[in-house]
């Protein structure tokens, strides 16, 4: 994962994690994230550490050569831990646009980590993708290179909500993507939306749901925009430019959401995301939202090994240089105690279909579950088995209730 990296404590130069944190490496997953910085544009509304051809930011080879590099510390790193080193159930591939790459490049990653690791034998291999930087060649490559899994951001079916994104692609582009990479071979494809644009009405959303649910594909993650201090789009509303998103608006698109594609065979199973089946759902974010461990490759890449964070350094020149001298590229690290462990599984589980048991709250917390039920945000048939689990209208309301359970 990639972000704006909080405070933390100085990240040790050869990336040592204390014992603690290596003694049950793996028991709920082991998932390796790849950073891909590059894109061809940056749209108005990411903050994500991407870099475009005019920042000039180092080549796409030395980005290879450091990620291999990284690889081979983080089995290093790990193979300390009682059970030696886990075996790689997930490989997400983000960005940036990693399609922008050649697929002999995301393919030597891939091999690399089977090399130091070994993955599983049903491992899922997704690689995100702009519907422009692909085509069905590209994903055939894909295919035959072991990628399992596609994401295709498409944020809109409407020409004018793109270009407020700063999208590039046309409105039918990701659809077809989609078909190209079924006829391909890929079981799983994903199609990611953004609702709440300025200037998007109802209609608009209904065609970019109507689209999605067309385009065959077997998982649909629907995002409310979210405007981040310092982008684009933040100056343009801050002068006034476009309108801030409304957040009653926001509430309706979500149920729009969630009728259409409920509608269409694809159910929910984290707050912002829909699947066909067990099968279609991401596995990757499964192991973030239950608090697995993963390794973030890359720059500005978040890890997470048994209550230890660490995030790299985001300039992809001082990352590199820090690999090539044999250095681990963490900026810095914390560690979390009990209590910060016990909120952050609350707050990820909570997001989830099945919920999380009501034994993992405190005495206040299953007071507050009652209450909540009361209120229409929890389910009253799942609190009776002991579990919290979100309604449709508590999902509207999901950090207020986090927050409820946490009192």
């Amino acid at each position: 994962m990639a972000g704006p990296p909080p405070d933390g404590q100085p990240a040790p130069d050869d990336g040592h994690l204390p014992e603690s944190a290596l003694v049950r490496l793996g028991e709920r997953g082991f998932g390796i994230y790849v950073h891909v910085p590059f894109c061809a544009a940056r749209c108005g509304y990411c903050d994500f550490n991407t870099y475009t051809p005019s920042e000039n930011v180092g080549s796409a080879e030395t980005w290879l050569a450091a990620a291999l590099a990284e690889i081979d510390l983080a089995g290093t790193v790990l193979a300390p831990a009682p059970g030696g080193l886990p075996r790689v159930d997930t490989i997400f591939v983000g960005g940036g646009t990693p399609t922008l790459l050649p697929t002999d490049y995301l393919a030597r990653v891939v091999e690399r980590i089977g090399d130091v690791f070994g993955l599983t034998s049903d491992a899922e291999v997704t690689t995100e993708a702009n519907p422009e930087s692909v085509d069905a060649a590209t994903f055939a490559r894909l295919r035959g290179k072991g990628f399992t899994r596609v994401s295709l951001g498409m944020q809109s079916a409407r020409s004018h909500v793109l270009a407020v994104l700063d999208r590039r692609h046309t409105p039918g582009r990701a659809v077809q993507a989609a078909q190209e990479a079924r006829a391909a071979g890929f079981a799983h494809v994903n199609l990611d939306l953004i609702y709440g644009a300025p200037g998007e009405s109802d209609d608009d959303w209904a065609a970019s749901l109507a689209a999605v649910v067309a385009a065959g594909v077997d998982h649909v993650s629907a995002y409310s925009l979210i405007v981040e201090d310092g982008t684009r789009l933040a100056r343009q509303i801050g002068r006034g430019v476009l309108p801030m998103p409304d957040d009653d608006v926001l509430a309706d698109r979500y149920l729009m959401a969630d009728e259409a594609l409920t509608r269409a065979g694809l159910h929910w199973y984290e707050v912002s995301n829909w699947a066909a089946d067990e099968a279609a759902r991401c596995r990757h974010n499964e192991l973030y939202w239950r608090s697995g461990d993963w390794w973030g490759v890359g720059p500005g890449a978040h890890s997470h090994v048994g209550g230890v964070r660490w995030w790299n350094v985001r300039h992809p020149a001082r990352y590199a240089d820090r690999l090539a001298a044999k250095t681990s590229p963490a900026q810095a690290r914390e560690v979390l105690g009990a209590d910060d462990r016990r909120v952050e599984d609350v707050l990820l589980r909570l997001r989830l279909a099945e919920g999380l048991p009501l034994s993992a709250l405190d005495a206040a917390g299953r007071a507050a579950a009652t209450q909540a039920t009361t209120d229409g945000l929890l389910d009253p048939a799942a609190h009776g088995t002991g579990r919290a689990v979100l309604t449709r209208r508590g999902r509207l309301l999901a950090d207020a209730v986090v927050r409820a359970l946490l009192t």
